[in-house]
């Protein structure tokens, strides 16, 4: 039996959707993907659970390194 994050991975490539790899946590890959006016998070567990969070919005530009800043005092 194959894990659920290489069906996936084999998914996405097989339509030809680039996505982004990335190791937040101890038990699991996250899986990002990029479309237009949409963000697409899948974290995959060990134990082959996934879970899915989808970020809708626009794609306009919100300013330059004022709003950098502002980002970052906010959220860090």
């Amino acid at each position: 039996m194959t894990h659920p994050l290489y069906n996936l991975l084999a998914d996405l490539e097989a339509a030809n959707v680039y996505f982004v790899l990335s190791r937040h946590r101890g038990d699991g890959v996250l899986v990002s993907m990029t479309f237009v006016g949409e963000r697409v998070e899948v974290d995959v567990f060990d134990d082959g659970r996934m879970e899915v969070s989808r970020f809708k919005g626009n794609e306009d530009v919100l300013g330059g390194e004022d709003v950098v800043r502002q980002i970052i005092s906010e959220l860090g």
